[in-house]
Formats: C-alpha cells, structure tokens, sequence
C-alpha cells in the first residue's frame, strides 16, 4: 500500500499530518520516507561534499532513531522505518530504481512528497491545505486534482486564494481539520484505513 501526504506550501503542517497518521495506525508498521528536492548547485549528499550538484543525482539514508528532523519524527510516532531521500531540483526520476526497490520491500508506505505523483499512483493521496497562506508550488498545482481527501490546516479551511484552481476539485471530497500542535485528525486516520482496505478487498 502507498499512501503519499502532499500540500500546497512550505511549512503548513505536512510532516505533523504525516507523523499523526503514523502514530493511529502504527499496526501498519509504515516505512516513511521524507522526500526534499533542493536548488540547482546544490549536492543531494549534503555535508562537505564540493560537487557543486552536478555528481549526485540522490541520496537516500535510514534513519537510525529517532530525532526531532523529519524523517527522525516518522520513527517516533511509530513507523517501522524512516528514510530521507534527497533529490537536486527536477532529478527525482533519478531516485526512481530505489524508491521501487523500497517499496516492493515493503508492504505499507508513506511518502511525504507531492512530486512523487508523476511516476506512482497512490492507494490515498492527501493534500494539506491552509487557507490562509497564498503561496502554491508548482507540484501541488498540477496534481491538485488527484488528492482524494484534504486536512485543512483550522483557520484557514474557508478561504481559497490560489488563482487558476477550479472549486471543484475541492468540494465533494472528503475534508478533515486538523489543528495545531500535533494536527491530528482521529477521523482522517480511519479513513485512510478504510479506504486502504477498500482498495486492497478490490
């Protein structure tokens, strides 16, 4: 199964969203991978490396424990494992041999990423939404249309400021609020698993 948690901006509460999935349904025992796409002249490795971007397409690391980073937070909410993939702007097609091998290792996957849907289709694809910041990535904008429920950030759920999206592809969908600090929704989480095994019986 894979279940990817997607949304429109930095810094809205995708990880925690994430993380809160994780936590209700650890029975799943989830693989997670955090999935960043850096600026071009940026190495994927990170650290010293003097590649200036053009050497490593990706790297991908486990996390061993867990840590207050993103992929370390996936492991304490109860994941079985963690991995961060890291990918130079528009080179994620490059991590695409790893990612399958990751998931045809493991039964349930979930991915924090909306990139990853130009080469998957989810089981479920969820899109955070805060209505309250304007800003949309490109990736969000082209795959807006292919999320199947939303978690709308509390506060910014009845306000739509993104030009160009027509309402439709946000109404008659299923919407969970979800408030911060932990943006837990008990019922997005038993959605999700329902429709996980809805899919699976068809």
């Amino acid at each position: 199964m894979l279940v990817v948690v997607g949304g429109h901006s930095r810094n809205i509460g995708k990880t925690s969203v994430m993380a809160s999935i994780i936590r209700d349904t650890a029975h799943m025992h989830w693989a997670a991978v955090k999935i960043t796409q850096f600026g071009h002249g940026k190495c994927a490795k990170g650290g010293d490396c003097e590649c200036a971007g053009t050497q490593h397409a990706y790297s991908l690391s486990e996390e061993p424990v867990a840590t207050t980073k993103d992929s370390g937070r996936y492991l304490g909410a109860g994941a079985a494992k963690a991995f961060w993939l890291r990918t130079r702007q528009g080179n994620l097609g490059h991590a695409l041999p790893v990612l399958k091998r990751l998931m045809s290792s493991n039964a349930n996957v979930i991915c924090e990423s909306n990139s990853l849907l130009a080469y998957f289709v989810p089981d479920v694809y969820i899109m955070v939404l805060d209505g309250r910041v304007e800003d949309i990535k490109d990736s969000a904008r082209r795959y807006f249309d292919r999320a199947n429920a939303f978690a709308v950030v509390e506060g910014g759920g009845d306000q739509w400021p993104w030009d160009g999206l027509p309402r439709r592809w946000l109404d008659g969908k299923p919407r969970f609020t979800v408030q911060p600090p932990d943006y837990r929704s008990a019922e997005l989480s038993k959605w999700v698993l329902s429709t996980l095994l809805t899919n699976a019986k068809g």
